[in-house]
């Protein structure tokens, strides 16, 4: 698998500081559960999917550089890594209402978009990688 290198950069993570990238998917997880409104469960649950993708990065040896478009790239990773096309389709779905809500403010998620967006990342974090 290549990767860009201005979104990526080689790295050797120890394993403790890829479990802690782990820990903070899965705490942003953990909230996105929590809570039934449905704005904060899709923050979460968005906020999820990329430090889970940048998880998975730093397991295959690389930290994300923090530049314009690395959104789209991590959700790129996750498909990649994980072999299913259909997570980059839906993930960048994902993405663009987040940013027509954050940029544009013109959003509005309903619970039931909420909820199906939390079960894709929990599913994601159950795939095998």
């Amino acid at each position: 698998m290549t990767y860009e290198p201005e979104y990526f950069q080689k790295f050797e993570f120890e394993e403790t500081q890829i479990q802690k990238l782990l820990q903070s998917a899965e705490y942003e997880l953990g909230k996105a559960k929590k809570f039934d409104d449905p704005d904060v469960m899709f923050k979460f649950s968005y906020d999820a999917l990329i430090k889970f993708g940048i998880f998975l990065i730093a397991k295959d040896g690389h930290r994300v550089r923090s530049i314009r478009g690395h959104h789209i790239k991590i959700i790129e990773k996750i498909s990649q890594i994980l072999k299913n096309t259909e997570i980059y389709k839906t993930a960048d779905k994902i993405r663009i209402k987040r940013n027509a809500d954050l940029y544009d403010g013109c959003i509005i998620v309903s619970e039931k978009d909420s909820r199906e967006i939390l079960k894709f990342v929990e599913k994601i974090f159950n795939t095998p990688s």
